[in-house]
C-alpha cells in the first residue's frame, strides 16, 4: 500500500511538469495575428530554447552523472531518430485535413521528437523521489512522508524549464491556424512521457540512474538535430521576402531564446 501511495506521488510530480508545458501556449491567446516578421523572429526564440536547454540543461546533467563518451553515444543515437523519423514521415501515405501535407508532417515530426526528449526529464523526476519513504530521509512532510527536497526542486525546476518548451510546440502551431486550446493540449501532449517516465525511474532507481546519461544525451541530439533541419530552415523560408531574407530576425531570436533559456537551464 504504501507502495502504491509513492508511485502515486510520483506520478503527480511527473504529471504537475507535463501540465506546466501548457502554460507555454499562454501568449497565443492574447494575440491574433503574428506578421511574417515576428514568424521568423519567434522561429529564432524556439530555436535558442532548444538549442541552450540541449547544451546547458541535458549534457550538463547527463555530464554530471556520467560521462562524455556515454552523452556523445545518446546524442548519435537522438540524432539518428530524427533522421529515421524523417524517412518515416516520407514514406507514409498521411492524411493531414485541414493541414498541408508538407505542414503537418513537420507537426508530427516536431511533437514526436519533442515527446520523445520529455521522458529523461520524467526520468529526473523519479531519481530525485529515490529516498521517498526510506526511513531517516529528510523532507517536507506530505500525507505523512517525507518527501526529499532534491524532488521538490526538480520538479519546480523543470516545470519552470516546460514552460518555454510549450512556447517553441506552439510556433509550429499557430503558423498552421491551430486554435489556443489545441495549442495548450498538445504542449501538454509532448510532455505525458514525463509522468511515465517519473513512476518507471522511480520503480527501477538504480537501473534509471546508469542508463541516465544516455537519456540525456538522446533527448539533446534529437533537439540540436531538429533544429538544425526543421526549425531554422522554416524560419529563412518564412522570412525569405523580408529585408534581409530575416536573418537579423532569426538572430534576435535566438539571442532572446538563449538568453531566457540559460539561467533555467542552470537553476
Amino acid at each position: 500500500m504504501a507502495l502504491l501511495a509513492n508511485l502515486t506521488l510520483v506520478f503527480v510530480a511527473g504529471f504537475i511538469t507535463a501540465l506546466a508545458t501548457g502554460l507555454g501556449a499562454i501568449p497565443f491567446f492574447l494575440v491574433e495575428d503574428i506578421s511574417d516578421r515576428w514568424y521568423v523572429a519567434l522561429w529564432g526564440l524556439a530555436s535558442g530554447i532548444m538549442l541552450a536547454a540541449s547544451l546547458f540543461g541535458l549534457i550538463f546533467e547527463g555530464l554530471a552523472e556520467g560521462t562524455a563518451f556515454e552523452i556523445a553515444v545518446g546524442m548519435g543515437a537522438g540524432v539518428l531518430l530524427v533522421i529515421a523519423a524523417h524517412h518515416v514521415l516520407d514514406d507514409v501515405d498521411i492524411d493531414p485535413k485541414e493541414y498541408a501535407e508538407a505542414d503537418f508532417k513537420k507537426l508530427v515530426l516536431i511533437l514526436g521528437i519533442l515527446t520523445v526528449h520529455s521522458f529523461p526529464e520524467g526520468v529526473a523526476v523519479g531519481v530525485s523521489f529515490a529516498e521517498l519513504g526510506l526511513e531517516g530521509a529528510d523532507g517536507p512532510m506530505l500525507f505523512g512522508v517525507a518527501v526529499p527536497v532534491l524532488a521538490v526542486f526538480m520538479t519546480v525546476a523543470i516545470s519552470i524549464h516546460n514552460i518555454p518548451e510549450g512556447v517553441a510546440i506552439s510556433i509550429p502551431l499557430r503558423s498552421m491556424g491551430v486554435s489556443e486550446w489545441r495549442m495548450a493540449w498538445w504542449a501538454v501532449f509532448s510532455s505525458l512521457p514525463q509522468p511515465i517516465g517519473a513512476v518507471l525511474a522511480f520503480a527501477f532507481v538504480r537501473l534509471a540512474r546508469d542508463f541516465l546519461p544516455y537519456g540525456f544525451g538522446f533527448a539533446a541530439g534529437a533537439m540540436i538535430y531538429l533544429v538544425a533541419t526543421e526549425f531554422i530552415p522554416e524560419a529563412l523560408e518564412t522570412g525569405a521576402p523580408l529585408p534581409g531574407g530575416g536573418h537579423r530576425e532569426l538572430a534576435g531570436g535566438l539571442a532572446a531564446g538563449v538568453t531566457l533559456m540559460v539561467p533555467l537551464a542552470l537553476i
